[in-house]
């Protein structure tokens, strides 16, 4: 059997905000679905507001917790690529 295409390696795109749950919690999300974690599990906030539970075992190996140096070069790259986006090219770039 011939595999249809290669093996890749990803990564998760988006940063989250989760806090390591100290004793169970169930709650219902705006959209009614039910969430229930129990001690371990994690509540993960969404860049758009939206929480989940994730059970520990699967968040663990998922996510690594950023430090703070981490952070704070993740805003200036982003800051600076954005600042890049916006400059018009020089004129020198322009004839090479």
């Amino acid at each position: 059997m011939k595999a249809a295409t290669e093996w890749n390696v990803y990564r998760t795109r988006f940063l989250v905000r989760a806090r390591q749950l100290t004793e169970p919690l169930s709650f219902v999300d705006v959209l009614g679905r039910e969430h229930r974690g129990d001690t371990g599990d994690y509540v993960v906030e969404s860049s758009d507001g939206s929480r989940r539970i994730a059970p520990r075992e699967i968040f663990e190996d998922i996510y690594v917790v950023m430090d703070e140096m981490d952070d704070q070069c993740s805003i200036i790259a982003r800051r600076d690529m954005l600042d890049q986006s916006r400059r018009a090219p020089s004129r020198r770039a322009l004839m090479a």
